[in-house]
Order: C-alpha cells, then sequence, then structure tokens
C-alpha cells in the first residue's frame, strides 16, 4: 500500500455555515445603521454611538487582556489623551474637527510608545496595576495646562462645533457616521488582525509564553503591536466621545469607572476570548443601565452582583455558554482540520 493512500486527507477550514449567516445578518444590521438619520431622532442617533464606541473600547480591550494576556486597568489614559488632544488641535492648531480625530489618535498611540518602554517592564498584577497609576499620571498633568482649562476643564468653541454641521441634528448624523466607521472598522480590524499569523502569535503567546518564544514568536513585539493598536483606536474613540459632549475635563476623561471598569464589566460577562462576547456583553449592560439606572447605588451593587454570578456559573462569560452547547462561531478566528 502505497503512503499516499495510508495518509488520509484533509482541509483547513477557517468559516463556518453560521459564520456565513452572520456575516449576512451584519451586512442587513449595517444597512439598517446607515438608514437611522433618515428616520430616527437625536436621541436614538447619541444612543447608537454610544452603543458603537462602547463595542469598540470592548473588542480593544478583549484583544489586549483575552488574547495578549495585557490586562490594562488604564485604557482611560487613551481616551483621554485622545479627547484632549481633539481640543488642542482644534482650539491651539485650528485643525478642523473631523480630520483632528485621526490626528488625536495618532498622537494617543505616540505617547503609548514610551508608556508601553514603562509598563511592559511589569508583570501580571504590577502591570494592571502600573496602567491606572500612569493614567493617573496623564490625568494629573491635563490638570496643570492652563490654554486646555487646567482643572476645571473647557468647552469647545460653537465656532470649532459648526465645522461637523450647521444645524444640530447635522452635527449629530455626522458624528453619528464618524462613530458608526469607528465601531465597525474596530470590529473588522480586531477581526482581520485575529485571522493573520500576528493573531496565531498572539493566541500562542495567551497559552504559553515559554512555548511561543521556542517557535519563534517574538512576544514582546507582537505585544507592543497590540498595545499601540489599541491605543490609536482608543485615542480616535476618546476624540469622538469629547467632540459629542463638547466639554472636557480632567476627571471625566481619565474616569476609570467609564472607560475601563465598565468595559472590563461588558467583556468578563459577554465572554473573553471571544469576539462575539463583547457584543453580548453590552447589550447586557445597556439592559441593566436602562432598567436599574434609577436605583442610584444600588445600580452599581447589582452590576457587581450579576459579574460575580456569571464569573462563577460561567468563566468563559456568557457566550462561551452558547459557543459549546451550539458551536456557533460568527467571527471564526481558529482554524479547524477537517478529514476528507
Amino acid at each position: 500500500m502505497s503512503s499516499a493512500a495510508s495518509t488520509p486527507a484533509f482541509r483547513i477550514e477557517r468559516s463556518t455555515r453560521t459564520s456565513w449567516i452572520g456575516l449576512v445578518l451584519a451586512i442587513a444590521i449595517v444597512v439598517l445603521l446607515v438608514s437611522v438619520p433618515w428616520w430616527g431622532g437625536e436621541d436614538d442617533l447619541r444612543l447608537i454611538v454610544e452603543i458603537c464606541y462602547t463595542i469598540a473600547l470592548a473588542q480593544l480591550w478583549n484583544l489586549l487582556a483575552g488574547y495578549a494576556g495585557l490586562v490594562s486597568v488604564g485604557q482611560q489614559a487613551f481616551v483621554g489623551l485622545g479627547g484632549y488632544a481633539l481640543f488642542g488641535l482644534t482650539i491651539l492648531a485650528g485643525v478642523p474637527p473631523l480630520p483632528a480625530i485621526v490626528l488625536a489618535g495618532v498622537i494617543a498611540a505616540l505617547i503609548a510608545v514610551p508608556t508601553a518602554l514603562i509598563v511592559f517592564r511589569l508583570r501580571g498584577a504590577y502591570f494592571a496595576i502600573g496602567t491606572w497609576v500612569i493614567a493617573e499620571v496623564y490625568s494629573e498633568v491635563m490638570g496643570l495646562i492652563r490654554d486646555l482649562g487646567a482643572g476645571t476643564g473647557m468647552s469647545l468653541p460653537v465656532a470649532i462645533s459648526r465645522h461637523v454641521g450647521e444645524t444640530r441634528f447635522d452635527r449629530e448624523a455626522s458624528l453619528y457616521y464618524v462613530g458608526l466607521v469607528i465601531g465597525i472598522g474596530t470590529v473588522a480590524v480586531v477581526f482581520a488582525w485575529l485571522r493573520s499569523r500576528q493573531g496565531l502569535a498572539l493566541t500562542a503567546i495567551r497559552d504559553s509564553e515559554t512555548a511561543a518564544g521556542s517557535v519563534g514568536i517574538n512576544n514582546d513585539r507582537t505585544k507592543y503591536a497590540v498595545y499601540l493598536l489599541a491605543a490609536l483606536v482608543t485615542g480616535m474613540i476618546g476624540a469622538l466621545i469629547y467632540l459629542e459632549k463638547l466639554r472636557i475635563s480632567p476627571d471625566s476623561a481619565f474616569d476609570v469607572i467609564d472607560w475601563t471598569a465598565d468595559i472590563i464589566f461588558i467583556v468578563v460577562i459577554g465572554g473573553i476570548g471571544s469576539i462575539e462576547g463583547p457584543f453580548l456583553g453590552a447589550l447586557v449592560f445597556f439592559a441593566l443601565r436602562y432598567f436599574l439606572a434609577d436605583y442610584g447605588a444600588w445600580y452599581m451593587i447589582l452590576l457587581g452582583a450579576v459579574a460575580v454570578v456569571i464569573m462563577l456559573l460561567a468563566p468563559r462569560g456568557l457566550w462561551g455558554l452558547v459557543a459549546d452547547r451550539f458551536d456557533i462561531h460568527f467571527f471564526p478566528v481558529r482554524r479547524r482540520v477537517r478529514l476528507e
């Protein structure tokens, strides 16, 4: 018997039936979202923008913690830097607001380079604490810059906001499409990244840094790349947030609860280490906020209770339960070997 006959044929699959169904659903949802300004109100636009940038922040934190093993508690640093960069570029340098969003992301990524050189010397819990401390340092620094309002913050001049749109609805619609592009673009970039060779390297690093290094993966360079990507997009998101809010201050821009704790909650309950998890986590988070926000301090207590219960009963999050039970993967990033 020949060796060819005794060797079973196989093929590598990267897509599944559910992923094709997910693609069709995604296209339908995108078409629906694009049409919202034609029939929705300003409140609808603002809510969808908030959902978009929340999901984007969750996807980026999931990329850091769920795949690269970088549990950062200081991502609010890049939200704040992006917001302040936008105000500085538009007010002090005269850059139009929409291009300033992109430039703000670039500035955040540039600042992330020396930041990474510091925090990457730390490991585990020390890394998490280090990222939070550096975010607090950036907050204090911004509180000292008088041209940007110092500790009390500042508002964006009306003349600058009119560059986005003459009427309030035009401005809301323009920011809506920017938020939509950032939200969809972030998911697409994370998905493409995880399906690339860099994604395989991340998965190997997450499973075992020692084993990954032994097969030729440059662990530090791979982590640096992910960290800088997260800083770039997070800076753009921060610029969008404060272009929409029209006012910025150190306390709000570098708020660990709004820009990191809530995001961690979304990823953990949705399912860390999966692209679908942050979507499900965001759905739960906004539903809980809608029904429980009027209960004051009980709202935060209930959020914590939900997180604890889910972590105990489903360590891989809600999406982990769904994926294990029904073998559903709308965003498949793993390669599967199928025997012919």
